[in-house]
């Protein structure tokens, strides 16, 4: 491996574990909502924060990443189904594209012919890409071409790919690290979404900066009550450029709307953990989340 590849494996590393996180605090709270706080009573779950098929998938992305330095799609849904586990809570559409994936059948047939052939638009292209995002946060055209190849294997409506691109174009601008407010944050991913549900999301959640109130915006936005990259990705983009350098606070705040929070909480903490000085995730945090499987650390 390159000099420039070992540094985009630690930087998706990083969003990885981040996400991770996310994604087992989310669930964890979906299972003990109680013991959600509001912002100065902050308590974290108790136990084990068990991730889902968020993570599982995200650690398959990024291993194809190190291993060949872009998406190779078949070899990406070769690792999706034999890593596959139904208790890891993967949506029916994709768990039967896994398993007859598994089984032998052609991916690029079954993904497409999802949905009477329109394809999936669900959250799931989205919640497992912000690693890809923080590999080529040197090239963000390149995290949005690679974004969308990523998400086809799986999702192959155009909001589903758009949602992927526009998480992965997040994830990618936040790792560059440099000095960024939250409207330039969301205009950068604006320039490379292309038009439709997704992107006018992404602009209303650029309007409802000016609001403080997650659960207020979750409910104009959506947050993935619909499991969908429309009413999902504006919402997490809207959490991530309110926090973009406070890991905690941003993945908090995202959980508090409530929705499909394991999701929702993936795509936030993948994006800011890019942020997080050295890639220091926060110790308590970090006590309580699952590891990440051996093959893929």
């Amino acid at each position: 491996m390159s000099a420039m590849d070992e540094d985009r494996a630690r930087r998706a590393m990083v969003s990885l574990r981040g996400l991770a996180l996310g994604d087992g605090f989310g669930q964890r709270c979906l299972e003990a909502p109680g013991e959600v706080g509001p912002g100065g009573q902050w308590r974290l779950p108790e136990g084990r924060w068990r991730f889902t098929d968020d993570t599982e998938m995200a650690c398959s992305v990024y291993a194809v990443l190190r291993g060949r330095g872009h998406v190779d799609q078949d070899a990406l849904a070769a690792g999706f189904a034999a890593r596959f586990d139904p208790g890891r809570g993967y949506g029916p559409a994709t768990a039967g594209v896994l398993a007859s994936v598994r089984a032998g059948g052609d991916w690029r047939e079954l993904a497409g012919g999802l949905f009477g052939g329109a394809g999936s638009f669900g959250n799931g292209a989205a919640m497992r890409v912000a690693p890809l995002g923080a590999w080529f946060s040197d090239d963000v055209e390149e995290a949005a071409r690679q974004a969308a190849l990523s998400a086809a294997v799986t999702h192959t409506h155009p909001e589903g790919v758009a949602g992927a691109v526009a998480v992965a174009v997040g994830a990618a601008v936040a790792a560059r690290r440099e000095a960024l407010g939250a409207p330039a944050f969301l205009d950068e991913v604006l320039a490379h979404v292309p038009a439709g549900e997704v992107s006018e999301g992404v602009r209303a959640a650029r309007a409802l900066l000016v609001v403080s109130d997650p659960v207020a915006v979750g409910r104009e936005l959506g947050c993935g009550q619909r499991i969908s990259a429309q009413d999902t990705v504006p919402f997490t983009l809207w959490c991530a450029a309110k926090h973009l350098d406070g890991f905690p606070a941003a993945v908090w705040e995202t959980a508090r709307a409530g929705g499909d929070a394991d999701t929702t909480c993936a795509i936030v903490g993948g994006v800011v953990a890019t942020r997080v000085p050295g890639g220091r995730l926060p110790q308590e945090w970090v006590s309580h989340g699952e590891p990440l499987p051996q093959w893929v650390v």
